[in-house]
């Protein structure tokens, strides 16, 4: 069995588009296959002066930790800090990223595998040295992501293809799917999506095929990006011997 962490470089991931992230989600991915999750982290900014001075605010906030901790993850808190600059701005500071990378670096001696989720290059390093340790260290994002850090890697997924991640609601009561386009023709107009599926098995690549006519807006330059997202509905086409086909298509970032 594969021992698996899970290292959440939380403020990084809610800032660029993972607000409202499944985490029981990410303990099934580290479970499932021939993995077992042995460690799981999350690194959380907490306004102190906040929380202190509004209870909705601490309400909703430790609220939201206990969530967390009930999927199995060890919170580790970061305070921010305000700064007043020469010029009187007011700033504020919660870097957990050295907390995270220590973390990890001591803890990786009984792993063999690393999901480290965020985007930020300044991680790149660190990648290097859990892999120079012996572990498989796969990064999971959504937006910004570092191309160094893609790269660096064993594995980069987009956290907007995994299934449930971050739930996507139903749309006239149909369930919508996330995948990115694979040898589309643009002559012909007709392509594959590639999505997930999350089975105990780990995640396994589905395939359907798409016609642009079914896009909201047709853009060959997109079909021919495979590092672009589109939601779709899955539907069977009667008027094609009932083929399974992708409909409704729109681009995420419409």
């Amino acid at each position: 069995m594969l021992k698996t962490g899970i290292y959440v470089d939380a403020e990084n991931i809610r800032m660029c588009g993972g607000y409202g992230m499944r985490y029981d989600v990410l303990v099934d991915l580290a479970n499932a296959g021939n993995s077992v999750l042995l460690r799981a982290n999350s690194y959380l900014a907490e306004d102190r002066e906040r929380t202190k001075d509004d209870p909705d605010y601490r309400q909703k906030l430790y609220r939201y930790h206990d969530v967390i901790r009930q999927c199995g993850f060890k919170v580790i808190k970061k305070l921010v800090k305000h700064f007043v600059d020469d010029e009187g701005i007011l700033t504020t500071k919660a870097n957990a990223d050295m907390d995270l990378a220590i973390d990890a670096l001591l803890q990786a001696r009984n792993l063999d595998r690393v999901i480290l989720l965020t985007g930020d290059g300044d991680f790149i390093r660190l990648v290097l040295a859990l892999q120079n340790m012996g572990c498989r260290v796969e990064v999971i994002g959504f937006n910004h992501v570092s191309h160094e850090l893609k790269e660096t890697a064993d594995s980069f997924l987009s956290g907007f293809l995994i299934p449930g991640l971050l739930p996507i609601p139903a749309q006239n009561g149909e369930e919508r799917k996330r995948g990115i386009p694979i040898n589309y023709n643009p002559d012909r107009g007709f392509g594959f999506m590639r999505y997930y599926n999350l089975t105990p098995k780990g995640l396994l690549p589905e395939s359907v095929f798409f016609h642009c006519s079914k896009a909201v807006e047709v853009n060959d330059s997109l079909f021919n990006d495979s590092s672009q997202i589109f939601e779709f509905t899955i539907v069977k086409n009667t008027d094609n011997n009932s083929r399974t086909e992708a409909w409704d298509i729109r681009a995420l970032n419409e």
